[in-house]
């Protein structure tokens, strides 16, 4: 007979250390793969609203020749990343030095901020002009590209270039306004072996080097990232430039020249 009162116990089985710590290094193995991943996909998300911008200040830039007779710009002494007067208010005169060569379009944006590139925001260090009142990234946020400004190009009408899309207009470079020689352009002055962008690979901008090619970056060399930059080109469209010592830049693109 059935005894009703009788308790009847199950050993309850748990997790041993040994099984708990199995199960924590597979986490921690599958973080390690997964992690790197995220991170590749976040940096692409990146990139990719970066082009956005730049194809917006394609549209700005077309519709400023159309209302100035095809004429680029002359720059003048702007050369930094600053829209705004020190009232934080008040827009800068264009072509003044701590100007921003951005304000030159104001009229044509809906906001300064697609001149932002987000990959270059989470990096502050990539900001060679410091101010006293403003931090680093406050001013990369609407400050990120930097403009063809070779000594051709200054007031120049855009009909005298021989092919619009295969001119440089701006790329995410690590200064505003670059002069586009050797020592801060892509190209390497069309001498096979020789080397770009010399101010950045030794002295004291050789810590920016690393957010010039700052897309897709899988080298972690101080002078090597394995990575990209982007480029608007003046006829609209965006694209990527590998990072090169400049034999695959010709100089004709920062000039507008016939090949």
């Amino acid at each position: 007979m059935k005894d009703e009162g009788r308790v009847i116990r199950h050993k309850i089985k748990g997790f041993t250390l040994i099984e708990l710590l199995v199960v924590i290094a597979i986490i921690a193995v599958l973080l390690s793969i997964l992690m790197p991943a995220m991170r590749r996909i976040k940096e692409m998300a990146r990139e990719s609203a970066c082009k956005s911008n730049l194809r917006s200040i394609g549209l700005a830039v077309q519709m400023y020749l159309d209302d100035y007779e095809r004429k680029i710009p002359n720059t003048q002494s702007a050369n930094r990343h600053l829209w705004h007067a020190p009232d934080g208010i008040t827009y800068l005169k264009p072509g003044t030095s701590d100007s921003y060569w951005g304000l030159y379009y104001l009229d044509y944006l809906k906001e300064t901020k697609i001149f932002g590139c987000p990959s270059l925001q989470r990096a502050p260090e990539g900001l060679i002009y410091q101010y006293a009142n403003l931090p680093p990234k406050e001013a990369i946020q609407h400050a990120a590209f930097g403009l063809n400004h070779h000594s051709r190009n200054r007031g120049r009408n855009t009909n005298d270039i021989h092919r619009l899309s295969e001119f440089i207009f701006c790329t995410d470079h690590a200064e505003p306004r670059p002069e586009c020689g050797t020592s801060d352009g892509f190209h390497n002055n069309d001498t096979p072996g020789a080397m770009n962008l010399t101010q950045y690979r030794s002295g004291s901008r050789f810590p920016q080097y690393r957010q010039i090619f700052r897309h897709n970056i899988r080298y972690a060399d101080a002078d090597r990232t394995g990575g990209r930059a982007n480029v608007l080109w003046l006829d609209g469209h965006v694209s990527a430039i590998e990072e090169t010592t400049g034999d695959d830049v010709p100089l004709r693109w920062y000039t507008g020249d016939k090949p």
